[in-house]
């Protein structure tokens, strides 16, 4: 009752006053509220392996940032018929029931030990050059989305990229 009694009106207006701002900063200051981001780069190689004669395979590698995650989930969709409709096949899933090895780097369709494909014996689908994929990663509650292509794009989508002025 004591304590009561000395909080004015004032009082009650600064406490009040200082609770809405901690609020404030730990919604727009800080990630308490906001899935940390997984920022995802790729490179395209080719192998030097050439199977009797074969056109050597093209390697996609995606960098992951920040290094050493341990990986839930990874999809890759075609993106065209993904912007269609959201539930199209992946071309390659993987997700992790236990605890997947730390990872700063990740090769298309290859494995990742404690990872394995979502549906038992489907490994990934050659990717075809022209088309732009999406992949999809996931780590405890970070996530990251990266969109990538092999080769050229077809001639519409370099059109409404081109400089309008030459």
């Amino acid at each position: 009752m004591c304590y009561i009694q000395f909080m004015t009106k004032k009082n009650v207006w600064l406490l009040l006053f200082l609770v809405v701002l901690t609020g404030f900063y730990l919604a727009y200051f800080t990630d308490w509220f906001h899935s940390p981001i997984i920022h995802i780069s790729h490179t395209i190689r080719q192998s030097h392996f050439r199977p009797q004669n074969k056109v050597p395979a093209t390697l996609v590698i995606f960098g992951l940032e920040p290094r050493g995650l341990r990986l839930n989930t990874i999809k890759v969709v075609d993106l065209d018929a993904y912007e269609k409709n959201p539930e199209t096949l992946p071309v390659w899933q993987l997700i992790s029931d236990t605890r997947s090895m730390p990872v700063h780097e990740i090769v298309y369709g290859q494995g990742i030990r404690g990872m394995h494909p979502l549906v038992a014996g489907r490994g990934a689908t050659p990717l075809l050059e022209g088309r732009v994929y999406r992949i999809f990663i996931s780590a405890g509650r970070a996530k990251g989305v990266h969109d990538f292509h092999l080769g050229t794009l077809p001639a519409d989508s370099a059109a409404t990229s081109a400089d309008p002025k030459s």
